[in-house]
């Protein structure tokens, strides 16, 4: 059961900014929250909107201006703060909607392929291809230069979904038989590594980022000289900044020049139990994102 309720705006501490939240991104990290929490859950999360205040140490900012960035609260809401670390801004020609569902997604995507040392020519398979993530992986990695892109998703519904994102090739989970590629991002985890890892050829490597657990067979590594390399986003911002900006400038770059587009499901905040219950269920299209300021109604595209 969800519950809105009305609390005072809060004043931003001497680093923060204070967001008039215009689109916030659901994850599948966010919805398991819910789910394994005892009790009511404050959430944080992608958010993007316009400043409405700042704090008295925050420098490059202004009001009136559009950011993004990750927030440890209240995500869920029509404002809330975002310490000015946290906080990038958003180019002249996108909005909040683009900026939540390219950047975080976007970078740990972009993340995956660098960990992968992608080559040009390579071939790759992307798991959970229709995903906020794997839908952008897809684009990236044919804008890197892939020669061969295989989405892998869990219904076959999501083929032409996944297609028209720029897919050479889409498959099911269990159509991956047979498949032989160079590169495989995965971010299903659990069962499906195993198939993942037989699929890939020898030198191949495999990039882990999701949440979903599961074994590698050391053997089946060292049988064909594979490797596998878990990403996290979050070490990458802490031990290089510089090249998370050069990830992130290089998102918008591909935004402008229509290489990479991303696709989004919309629901109002109070529907936000359902935009949950579509991400738990792998029914989304794209990014799933709360727009506070939308009327409860179906779920849109776009």
């Amino acid at each position: 059961m969800s519950v809105l309720e009305g609390v005072p705006i809060p004043a931003p501490g001497d680093t923060e900014i204070l967001i008039g939240i215009e689109a916030a991104g659901v994850t599948l990290p966010t919805v398991r929250k819910t789910i394994e929490g005892s009790g009511p859950v404050t959430l944080g999360g992608e958010i993007a909107g316009t400043v409405l205040a700042i704090g008295t140490e925050v420098t490059g900012f202004r009001r009136g201006d559009t950011v993004t960035g990750l927030c440890f609260g209240d995500s869920y809401a029509e404002a809330a703060l975002l310490d000015v670390s946290m906080a990038s801004p958003v180019p002249a020609g996108a909005d909040a909607v683009d900026a939540v569902a390219l950047v975080r997604s976007g970078l740990v995507a972009r993340g995956a392929l660098d960990s992968a040392r992608l080559l040009p020519g390579d071939s790759v398979l992307v798991t959970a291809a229709a995903s906020g993530v794997g839908h952008l992986a897809i684009q990236l990695a044919k804008a890197s230069g892939a020669d061969h892109v295989i989405g892998a998703v869990s219904h076959r519904s999501k083929r032409d979904f996944v297609r028209g994102l720029g897919a050479d090739e889409v498959r099911t989970y269990n159509e991956l038989r047979g498949v032989s590629v160079d590169v495989v991002l995965d971010g299903v985890g659990g069962d499906l590594l195993t198939p993942a890892l037989a699929a890939l050829n020898p030198g191949g490597r495999l990039v882990v980022y999701s949440s979903g657990g599961g074994i590698i067979s050391a053997f089946d590594l060292l049988v064909d000289a594979k490797s596998a390399v878990g990403f996290q986003l979050g070490y990458i911002a802490r031990t290089d900044p510089q090249r998370y900006t050069e990830w992130r400038d290089g998102l918008w770059t591909l935004f402008f020049d229509r290489a990479v587009t991303p696709a989004v499901t919309k629901f109002s905040l109070e529907d936000a139990p359902l935009a949950h219950e579509c991400v738990l269920s792998r029914r989304n299209l794209g990014k799933v994102v709360i727009i506070p300021g939308q009327s409860a109604s179906d779920p849109r595209s776009r």
